[in-house]
């Protein structure tokens, strides 16, 4: 008896606690919303445990102030040649080439966590990939499968999918955009375009896709928030802070044309925020950049090599990656 008493004493103390974090501590609070509502697929979470008017307000307190100003095309000058000198280390690192003249693969943490940057010295090599084929059942490839059939030499994820029962599918979202025509749609609306002109400089823009074909885009798919533009980095509504975590792709270029893959390793509740990608990216030069699908999509190959560690939900390792719709290559 006297067992059963203490038993249920600490039963009804975790029970406590679990409760204060869940509705009293602001910071689980935000984490669970936060990491609930980005999911798509667990967003029941949130309003298991939290009423509608309590997750907006902390969606609202999360949202990403959206950039007013265009990117400004003119101020990329391409000119990858090698240098004799450097602004920074960082700059160096960047620019002082290995073996080949494709690209630089660079270790890095981004906040705490393990990442990938990639260089990429010609962007007119970098091009919108895409799995065999849509809307079939069994279209969806993985980065590393799709890079191979294209003749990919470093390959990142990039749009999203539908994903209706958390198994994903070969249904892209949102527009497609390859060699200056739209492959899929969704809808005809307005949306953020992440892509690259005709003159392969980095376009961030918010349009129909036969607006921004009009406008100059050559590849392009559907995602966001933009991270960086015409230098500026993504600002958050005053107390969000940009704390959402999760494992995050992003596509970069400097000034100089140099276009940046940056891969963070984690999972969909842990990993860098937002904040600390475009602080990463800063530091190595980026000018204009934006965010791509990650979680457990996120995936980054090398010389037909997965070079991160994608990871579920439930933090098991995704052995050759997610199949996914479509990313960005280096295409030689």
């Amino acid at each position: 008896m006297k067992k059963l008493t203490i038993f249920t004493i600490i039963v009804d103390i975790l029970v406590l606690i679990c409760f204060v974090m869940f509705y009293f501590n602001q910071s689980f609070k935000n984490l669970i919303i936060s990491t609930a509502m980005n999911t798509k697929t667990h967003q029941y979470i949130a309003y298991t445990f939290y009423s509608e008017d309590t997750v907006s307000k902390v969606m609202l307190l999360n949202s990403y102030i959206p950039f007013e100003e265009d990117v400004n095309l003119d101020d990329i000058v391409i000119d990858t040649s090698e240098k004799d000198s450097y602004d920074n280390e960082y700059d160096e690192e960047i620019l002082t080439r290995d073996d080949n003249d494709d690209y630089k693969y660079i270790k890095v943490k981004v906040g705490s966590y393990d990442a990938h940057l990639v260089a990429i010295y010609d962007p007119s090599k970098v091009e919108l990939v895409t799995s065999k084929a849509f809307n079939t059942g069994r279209g969806a490839e993985t980065i590393l499968n799709m890079c191979k059939r294209l003749g990919g030499v470093v390959c990142i994820n990039g749009g999203a999918f539908a994903d209706p029962d958390g198994w994903g599918s070969d249904i892209p979202q949102g527009y497609l955009i390859k060699d200056g025509k739209v492959i899929w749609s969704d809808g005809d609306y307005k949306s953020n375009l992440i892509g690259f002109s005709k003159d392969n400089k980095l376009m961030l823009v918010n349009a129909t896709g036969e607006e921004a074909i009009e406008m100059g885009m050559r590849d392009a798919l559907e995602f966001g928030p933009f991270l960086m533009v015409n230098g500026k980095k993504i600002q958050y509504q005053d107390g969000a802070g940009g704390y959402s975590r999760a494992a995050r792709v992003a596509i970069a270029q400097r000034k100089d044309g140099v276009v940046l893959f940056l891969v963070s390793e984690g999972v969909h509740s842990n990993g860098p925020t937002l904040t600390e990608m475009a602080d990463l990216l800063e530091k190595y030069g980026a000018y204009n950049a934006a965010n791509l699908d990650g979680g457990t999509s996120a995936q980054l190959v090398i010389n037909n090599n997965l070079i991160n560690n994608p990871l579920n939900v439930y933090g098991k390792k995704v052995v050759g990656g997610r199949p996914v719709v479509s990313g960005f290559g280096l295409i030689k």
